[in-house]
């Protein structure tokens, strides 16, 4: 498929860096490969791309996209906005605002009756994930299906069939040519920690 090939060389070129020394993902784990698909995906046109292909893979009906801030915001939004009229996106908080209305989910209107589409720019463990669908199923609604742009291991999928919930992935990191989450040998100076 030319469009996923295209999308694989953009998330190559402005999204995935090798560092001599691993950074801290937001699972808390360590890497020296850094899958950054909000860069990648910073140009509209990007978004778009990656949006109408992931759209095209997801085969549960759903009328809400939305995950855990800040991570799922990008695809969210592209997907509303490719998806047309009656998707919304919505937004989780890590944790619940202290003020105002004190909400954990900002846009669309969750609870019974409405399906949830629950997406991650990049799965590594599932933990970012798997909260959004907690808080999801918290107002009442169904989380219809997960998906994610890349998925950097083998976390997710068995994730996601323990759920019971359909999981679409659109790039792992064999298409990025990066290893597997978790197989990097510690390199110099590094303890392996996290």
């Amino acid at each position: 498929m030319a469009d996923l090939a295209a999308l694989v060389e953009v998330i190559k070129r402005r999204g995935c860096r090798e560092f001599a020394q691993p950074v801290q993902l937001s699972s808390g784990a360590w890497s020296r490969h850094f899958v950054d698909v909000k860069r990648a995906l910073a140009d509209g046109a990007d978004a778009r791309l990656a949006a109408e292909l992931l759209l095209a893979k997801v085969a549960a009906p759903f009328d809400a996209v939305g995950g855990l801030t800040m991570g799922a915001d990008v695809v969210a939004y592209s997907l509303a906005v490719v998806a047309g009229r009656g998707v919304e996106w919505f937004s989780v908080r890590k944790v619940a605002k202290d003020r105002g209305t004190a909400q954990r989910i900002e846009g669309a209107a969750l609870g019974p009756g409405r399906r949830a589409l629950v997406v991650e720019d990049a799965v590594t463990t599932g933990g970012s994930i798997a909260d959004a669908m907690a808080a999801v199923r918290e107002t009442g609604a169904e989380v219809a299906a997960a998906a994610a742009i890349v998925d950097r291991g083998e976390f997710g999928p068995e994730l996601f069939r323990r759920e019971g919930i359909p999981y679409v992935a659109l790039l792992t990191y064999r298409d990025l040519g990066i290893p597997p989450f978790g197989s990097e040998a510690a390199g110099a100076g590094w303890s392996g920690a996290g």
